[in-house]
């Protein structure tokens, strides 16, 4: 038995955002159908509370897929040369249990995060949608602009930060992307009559106000996946018809849904459905031009799976990667 070894800067080269989107299609659809095996995510903080652990195990049926993600969260990597999230992914055969890849993680969370608002974007967000407000400067925040531009045609690009410098250097390094991208000192400039909004910060309190958004907008929060920390007030959630990437995922950790439930301002029934159910045409996506829509982003297992089986396939199809023999049968 051979495993294939996918460092970081091989998967973006493998791994263009278009197949990306596709891939979060089938897995979501799949999980909508039933044939996926999904826990909540595992976490341990570590005593300080500088970081913590997490486990994601999953199965998907189509395409075949056995794994788990695991991944360190360090904040205090935010603005460092270092990654906040690092790990791998495991990928195992679903009939002997060999153990065919180890992917690195954060790789894989940066485009996967981002194609899927990207599949959001394409199931919800209006067809002439392409003013984009980008509210962060990471590597989401890169991402999503990549994501965006798959599945949309921009007109217009406006960023912020924390700081303008940040803003302005994302502007810079982003500038050959075929559309203007501008750096504002506010989020509350970026999104001024914006239709696309994408908010990838590491803020606990929100960034994205609802009084600020403009009809007809959509809106991929993906920044905020722990219940006590939030990316948008109560009244962006409450305005918007809501979605999400699993609701079980959504009711244990997204706060963006739990604060406002906590202040009696809506409940559950307010998420409109799961992406995949979309996909499937079990409940309806966008119904008007001015409507608001929103997707909360979580991230979950599937979604890795699926994006590692493209890749074990990729990579042994192109010789990329290193192949190393890690295990199989016993002497």
């Amino acid at each position: 038995m051979t495993t294939l070894i996918i460092p970081q800067q091989l998967v973006p080269e493998l791994l263009p955002m278009r197949d990306c989107v596709d891939a979060m299609q089938e897995a979501l659809g799949a999980l909508a159908r039933g044939d996926a095996v999904l826990p909540l995510r595992s976490m341990i903080w570590t005593p300080d509370r500088s970081g913590l652990l997490g486990t994601m195990p999953g199965y998907l049926g189509a395409p075949k897929a056995l794994g788990l993600k695991i991944i360190a969260y360090m904040p205090a990597n935010h603005g460092s040369d270092r990654d906040s999230h690092q790990g791998a992914v495991l990928l195992f055969d679903t009939e002997n249990g060999d153990l065919l890849a180890v992917i690195d993680a954060s790789s894989i969370t940066a485009i996967r995060t981002a194609a899927a608002s990207g599949l959001a974007t394409r199931l919800l967000a209006r067809e002439d949608a392409g003013d984009l407000a980008i509210l962060g400067t990471g590597v989401q925040a890169s991402a999503h602009l990549d994501a965006m531009r798959t599945v949309r045609t921009l007109r217009r690009v406006r960023v912020c930060s924390r700081s303008i410098g940040q803003a302005q250097a994302f502007a810079r390094h982003h500038q050959k992307v075929g559309v203007p991208v501008e750096a504002v000192a506010t989020a509350e400039e970026a999104v001024a009559g914006a239709d696309l909004i994408c908010t990838a910060t590491a803020s606990a309190e929100p960034v994205l106000f609802g009084d600020w958004i403009a009809e007809g907008a959509h809106v991929n929060a993906v920044g905020a996946c722990f219940p006590q920390a939030r990316e948008l007030d109560t009244r962006a959630v409450s305005r918007s018809r809501l979605y999400v990437d699993r609701r079980e995922s959504a009711l244990a950790e997204a706060g963006d849904l739990l604060i406002p439930i906590a202040e009696g301002a809506l409940d559950a029934s307010h998420m409109v459905g799961e992406l995949g159910e979309v996909l499937l045409g079990r409940c309806a996506g966008r119904r008007s031009e001015d409507e608001i829509t929103l997707f909360e982003s979580l991230g979950i297992a599937v979604e890795d799976l699926v994006v590692a089986n493209y890749l074990d396939h990729v990579g042994r199809e192109r010789g990329a990667g290193t192949l190393v023999e890690l295990g199989g049968k016993r002497e």
